[in-house]
């Protein structure tokens, strides 16, 4: 059976933060419910390049597995049914903007006297307390805050934007984290709990590396090193045809890799090359080396020389982008590229979860239109008739097409 099978979820996120921390939960099992705003839903719905306002790929790819009620909060009835619906869940999940929650009057106290055993869970920017507490965030405040932009880039150049959304999406895998310990507790005590997660702080996790090596307990700033990290040879090299990504990431970085790097290029003269015959000596010659090693790869695609060396021992990979990823033999043959038929995209294709449970399983399932499940809920868990939320529906309380 799934591993969070029985777990129940109200979803009140946006965007990816909150929405990455409820897909992982889904994705494990639980069942989750987005609570939507019925005219537009969760903005994520229209971010990006796509036709269709409401279903986004950034919302699809953030929102699988879940199951989506449409309800407008901001009337006493709708606040009411959100309220009837409480009970019969273990979490509450929310990431709005500083504030929103309170003026909503959904804070945990009153949802903790309407069902005292919730885990009432929070992600917000910068925490709900402190001098940056009403500030907004997004990922990359979130990671200029916590040192990334600062060690990435080149030594001589402007910080640059981290590529990856880790001030979102690794806080919410934090956050989500969080959740099931507490319900883990809650399953030994009966008592549930609130959980508050900063981006800030949540980002600094990922930092910490780059924080234990470079800052001396705080008493400076971690140099940025650009691709290398410091340490020649390791770099990204140029491979044919030479597009933009067109390269491969060698990462050589004890005295076996080196050696077997040199045997690898079919270049063991280098081994007895008194200029780089130890580490010292390879960081001191670092240009000569990198062009010595960048005439072998251009020589060879970046697919090419992630095997050659991969298979000969040195870490190496392929600078895969975001498109070839779809399409990549060891993540296709590992089925962790999955297709799944979409109303307004058609068959795509989707990538999974990393965890993998042998006892657990839980096919990865499309995002849900905007208040596609709100009859099948409300119906289920409150037993609202059809005239009931016909009727709710035309008040502009719900959002409901006459059927799920």
């Amino acid at each position: 059976m799934p591993a969070l099978d029985g777990m129940r979820v109200l979803d009140m996120t946006q965007y990816e933060a909150g929405t990455s921390c409820t897909q992982a939960l889904a994705w494990l099992g639980a069942d989750v419910v987005k609570v939507e705003a019925p005219e537009h839903g969760d903005p994520g719905r229209a971010v990006g390049r796509s036709e269709n306002m409401e279903y986004s790929a950034y919302f699809c790819n953030w929102n699988a597995n879940k199951r989506s009620v449409a309800l407008n909060l901001r009337t006493e009835e709708g606040r009411d049914l959100f309220l009837r619906l409480l009970p019969g869940f273990d979490v509450f999940v929310e990431n709005y903007g500083p504030g929103v929650i309170e003026r909503l009057r959904l804070d945990y106290e009153t949802l903790k006297a309407a069902h005292p055993a919730l885990i009432y869970a929070r992600l917000k920017g910068f925490g709900t307390s402190g001098p940056y507490s009403e500030f907004k965030s997004y990922d990359m405040i979130a990671q200029a805050a916590a040192g990334a932009f600062s060690v990435t880039g080149e030594a001589d150049r402007p910080p640059v934007i981290p590529g990856p959304t880790t001030g979102d999406a690794g806080t919410g895998v934090q956050l989500a984290m969080a959740i099931l310990a507490a319900y883990v507790q809650r399953l030994r005590t009966g008592e549930g709990q609130q959980i508050e997660i900063s981006m800030q702080e949540a980002m600094t996790y990922y930092m910490r590396t780059r924080v234990a090596i470079g800052s001396k307990w705080g008493t400076q700033a971690c140099d940025r090193t650009g691709a290398s990290g410091g340490l020649p040879p390791v770099d990204l090299y140029p491979c044919k045809p030479f597009g933009p990504n067109d390269y491969a990431y060698v990462m050589p970085i004890t005295d076996g890799h080196w050696d077997t790097l040199c045997a690898a290029m079919g270049r063991p003269d280098l081994l007895v090359d008194e200029r780089f015959t130890d580490l010292q000596k390879r960081q001191a010659h670092g240009k000569e080396l990198y062009e010595l090693i960048a005439s072998w790869t251009r020589q060879l695609t970046k697919q090419e020389v992630m095997e050659t060396l991969g298979a000969a021992g040195v870490p190496c990979s392929a600078c895969l982008d975001t498109g070839e990823l779809h399409t990549d033999r060891h993540l296709v043959e590992r089925d962790f590229v999955h297709h799944i038929d979409h109303p307004m995209h058609g068959e795509v294709p989707l990538l999974g979860f990393g965890p993998r449970l042998s006892g657990s399983d839980v096919p990865i399932e499309r995002a849900p239109l905007l208040g596609e499940h709100t009859g099948d809920v409300l119906g289920g868990d409150l037993g609202l008739d059809p005239a009931e939320l016909d009727k709710l529906h035309h008040a502009g309380v719900i959002r409901w097409d006459g059927t799920g």
